[in-house]
């Protein structure tokens, strides 16, 4: 999985994001103001390692955090205008990149690969292996 992030971060560097932060814009613009606790959950993240992620893409202002007006214990995550400008530079890299890894890996080892990824990243998954120890 090293090797894997290593080719996409480098894909993305031009954009200015990692991997990790583009997946985070992302999942926030599919999603649309997810709270914290949704995201983090959503990315297979805890709580704390979202925040550490949050914090580079608040600073540059690429995404808004703020206070849930129907609970205010809760924050959502917004992505601003800066941050869609971002994602959407981004997008075409990350395709690159996904051309290059299933030229290399092939266009169905690929798919498998990330249906494998998604079963094991599932709530589901996580259930089973609490359950078998």
């Amino acid at each position: 999985m090293r090797r894997v992030s290593q080719l996409y971060d480098a894909a993305l560097a031009p954009s200015g994001l990692r991997s990790t932060q583009f997946t985070i814009l992302a999942h926030v613009a599919r999603a649309g103001d997810p709270s914290i606790t949704e995201l983090a959950s959503a990315l297979v993240l805890d709580r704390s390692g979202l925040h550490h992620n949050l914090k580079p893409l608040e600073r540059d202002g690429l995404v808004q955090v703020t206070i849930d007006p129907d609970d205010r214990r809760s924050r959502t995550v917004t992505l601003t205008e800066a941050g869609r400008a971002r994602l959407e530079e981004a997008v075409t890299l990350w395709r690159a990149a996904q051309r290059a890894f299933e030229g290399a890996y092939g266009v169905r080892e690929a798919a498998e690969l990330r249906k494998t990824l998604a079963a094991i990243a599932s709530t589901d998954f996580v259930a089973a292996l609490r359950r078998d120890p």
